[in-house]
C-alpha cells in the first residue's frame, strides 16, 4: 500500500533540528522524498506498523506533527503529478 507521510518539525532549537534529521532518515529507510517534508512509501502494514511507532518515537508531540495518507494498493488512479520529476514512481521497478 502507498503511505504519504508528511511532517512539519519545530527546528527553533538545536534538539528540534536533530529531530528533523532523525524524522527524513527514518522515511529514507522506507520510501522516497517527493517534498522536503513529504515521503511516498510503499510498503505493506507491517512496515507501516513500524514506520509510524519510530517516527511517533522521534516526534515531540507538543511542536511537531506528522500526517499518515493511506493511499492504499490503487493508489495510481489517485496520484496526479505535473512538472519535474526527480524520482521513480511508486510501484515501479527500481534497480539498485
Amino acid at each position: 500500500m502507498l503511505i504519504l507521510v508528511t511532517y512539519d518539525v519545530n527546528t527553533t532549537t538545536k534538539e528540534g533540528r536533530g529531530r528533523l534529521a532523525r524524522v527524513a532518515k527514518e522515511c529514507t529507510k522506507y520510501g522516497q522524498r517527493v517534498q522536503n517534508s513529504v515521503f511516498e512509501c510503499n510498503i505493506d502494514n507491517d512496515h507501516y506498523v513500524r514506520l509510524r511507532a519510530a517516527l511517533l518515537e522521534i516526534m515531540d508531540d507538543k511542536l511537531d506533527s506528522i500526517r499518515f495518507y493511506k493511499l492504499g494498493n490503487n493508489f495510481t488512479s489517485r496520484l496526479e503529478h505535473y512538472g519535474k520529476q526527480n524520482s521513480f514512481e511508486p510501484g515501479s521497478v527500481l534497480i539498485i
